[in-house]
């Protein structure tokens, strides 16, 4: 069974008192965006740092996957260079979403 990311980190966040409130002016988000993590099965290693960071939680017992060091490059022997691992594009693709949530955010308060 898969582990839904958004009620673990849920759970941890109201463990250590903090409020949704606290976690969306601490984040730079709208509460909603907050409510739409916990609500996402898979959050994205960006958002889980954050999260940790904010609320003083080390999440690699939750989450190691996102805590592992290593190179993820993949050697292309078609050209000779280093491509990157899909995984790291995924995440920069999830960093981009994340901005541009707070984006359609900002322009819809105005």
């Amino acid at each position: 069974m898969q582990k839904h990311h958004g009620q673990i980190v849920e759970i941890l966040v109201r463990k250590k008192g903090f409020s949704i409130t606290e976690l969306a002016q601490h984040s730079d988000v709208s509460r909603s965006v907050v409510y739409q993590w916990f609500n996402r099965k898979e959050l994205n290693a960006d958002i889980i740092h954050r999260i940790g960071r904010i609320v003083d939680h080390d999440f690699s017992k939750e989450f190691p996957e996102y805590f592992q060091k290593k190179n993820t490059d993949i050697y292309d022997s078609r050209n000779g260079e280093m491509r990157p691992n899909q995984n790291r594009v995924n995440i920069w693709k999830d960093k981009y979403i994340v901005l541009l949530e707070q984006y359609i955010q900002l322009l819809s308060t105005e």
